[in-house]
């Protein structure tokens, strides 16, 4: 990622209801969430969450798919992934004693469940 894309993905989040948004799809991964029920759930006026949603969709951060008459919103999970990796890259200069605490604070809550064999 380039500083200028990040900043971008930055600033989509950085407006309170955008940032709700955005953790509300993270939540509701991985079936997302009707743009009017996002609204509602919020409650936000539609043409209000449009606008919120169009930003966080230039920043790279949802992704949209026409369901029928519906339009399902989902978190752009890659593009958290990118951006959380470009800003730990260079973590505490590479210091395991001071990066171990905020890597823990990062592992998946939700582990992978095993196929069955």
């Amino acid at each position: 990622m380039e500083n200028s894309s990040v900043v971008n993905t930055l600033a989509g989040l950085a407006q309170t209801t955008r940032l709700e948004t955005f953790r509300l799809l993270v939540r509701h991964e991985p079936a997302g969430v009707p743009a009017g029920e996002l609204a509602r759930l919020l409650d936000v006026p539609q043409n209000t969450m449009s606008a919120h949603l169009a930003t966080l969709s230039r920043a790279g951060l949802v992704k949209r798919e026409r369901q029928r008459r519906s339009i399902i919103y989902r978190a752009n999970l890659d593009g958290l992934r990118e951006l959380m990796l470009f800003l730990l890259k260079d973590c505490c200069g590479g210091s395991t004693a001071l990066c171990a605490p905020l890597i823990a604070e990062l592992t998946p809550c939700c582990k992978p469940q095993e196929r069955p064999t």
